[in-house]
């Protein structure tokens, strides 16, 4: 055959194949989703040519359905690409099987979220952000990706799915593939939501993450396996490997822990009875807190600092008094940010600096009833604004190992209750999210 002619034929084959990765628009029963699936239908297809160009260590498929044998899904539904809806917002949804096995026995479930990760959904995610980054329709982006997990079972081994699921919202993605460096990426990635199994998960880029500091760096099996060798292993035509050959995490022989990592810590007791013997604990300390940083808090006389059960952890909140040079037309986005770097942060290390032990209670947060220059009209609405902060970011930020930002992005921020995604840049600037 001419080589023109089996350029063309690869051509046609490759444009062919991407298009069997997008849901066809009459297929979607949403007319809203519908009509956005159809508009944006070429670039749909480009994306799906992109993610069939992408080298991967073991066979990956775009899929419609998850956890099917490999010899099954070659002969499935290979079509994944679609708009869909997640909490309210239009996301870019992606699903697709990716064939590896991982050693249950030595890997955590975080270790396996993040190895799937930096192999499979990484190289997709900045496929997509390249091409709907500018998209104004597109609001996060969803991936669900199925791998294999394998173990024993009175002494046979045994291998079962395991489905991750990743949602980035639109701006933290985009940061994440502009970033150059790991923290950047890290703080981006801690604005989104990772389930394994449908349970709640972490995915932490550096070594230093909670995942791998599990892993004894002593361990002289560990200490063999060299930095680039895989921690997967692919199962073909029913060949089972032996577990106890599989390798070590990857990039597990490189780290050099300050200090073995710590025993899990039991679940926290988050009851009444809890949240009032620890306030009667502290009660001293806390009352020297509000005697020597009321002239820089300014905080709220009636409501005394106290501990509160926030995401199955214990907070101490304070509540302060803001003053802000800003018309009551300012956006709420605003009034959060500037909340937050002209009061809330020069707050931060004198807070921290009067408790040495994190071990009794999560971390901090900061209720701020926003007080406005311009006198407010009289259907104008009050403005609260709470950032709850746990002490691994509290102390990171202490250090001056982390920005700002990458301290808004590891805690919570709630305006008048409704939790929120806050970027310093963007909402001083003038910008509403």
């Amino acid at each position: 055959m001419p080589r023109t002619s089996l350029l063309l034929l690869c051509v046609s084959l490759l444009v062919g194949a991407a298009f069997a990765q997008v849901i066809p628009p009459t297929e979607i029963k949403d007319a809203e989703l519908r009509a956005l699936q159809e508009r944006n239908l070429d670039e749909l297809k480009k994306l799906g040519a992109d993610i069939l160009a992408l080298p991967t260590d073991y066979p990956f498929y775009l899929s419609r359905h998850l956890d099917l044998d490999e010899a099954k899904q070659k002969w499935s539904d290979q079509r994944s690409i679609q708009f869909d809806r997640y909490k309210g917002k239009v996301v870019l949804e992606i699903t697709g099987n990716y064939y590896a096995a991982y050693s249950g026995e030595k890997m955590t479930g975080d270790q396996r979220a993040r190895e799937t990760f930096l192999r499979i959904l990484e190289p997709m995610l900045k496929a997509a952000v390249t091409r709907f980054q500018n998209n104004a329709s597109v609001q996060a982006y969803a991936f669900e990706i199925s791998h294999h997990v394998l173990g024993k079972v009175g002494g046979v081994n045994v291998e079962r799915p395991e489905n991750l699921v990743v949602i980035l919202p639109q701006q933290a993605a985009t940061r994440f593939v502009a970033a150059n460096e790991a923290s950047v990426q890290q703080s981006a990635l801690l604005q989104g939501e990772v389930l394994l199994n449908a349970k709640p998960a972490t995915i932490w880029l550096s070594g230093e993450g909670p995942q791998l500091a599990q892993q004894t760096p002593e361990d002289p099996s560990t200490a063999a396996q060299p930095a680039t060798s895989s921690t997967a292993e692919v199962v073909h035509n029913g060949t089972e490997p032996d577990l106890d050959k599989l390798p070590s995490p990857v990039h597990v022989p490189a780290l050099k822990p300050v200090k073995p990592a710590d025993p899990p810590r039991p679940a926290r007791d988050t009851s009444p009875a809890a949240l009032v013997s620890l306030q009667s604990a502290l009660k001293p300390v806390l009352d020297t807190m509000v005697k020597d940083l009321d002239p820089l808090a300014h905080f709220v006389t009636y409501a005394a600092p106290n501990f509160v059960a926030f995401r199955n952890g214990i907070y101490l909140e304070l509540s302060i008094n803001t003053a802000l040079a800003e018309p009551t037309t300012a956006s709420r986005y605003r009034l959060a940010a500037l909340a937050f770097d002209e009061h809330v942060s020069h707050l931060i290390r004198p807070v921290i600096g009067q408790f040495k032990d994190d071990s009794q209670f999560d971390g901090i947060g900061f209720s701020a009833n926003l007080h406005l220059s311009a006198k407010p009209a009289a259907n104008a609405s009050s403005q609260a604004v709470e950032f709850f902060f746990p002490f691994s970011a509290l102390r990171c930020y202490e250090r001056y190992d982390c920005t700002g930002q990458q301290l808004l992005d590891a805690g919570t921020v709630l305006i008048n209750g409704e939790r929120v995604s806050l970027d310093l840049q963007i909402a001083e600037g003038g910008g509403n999210r």
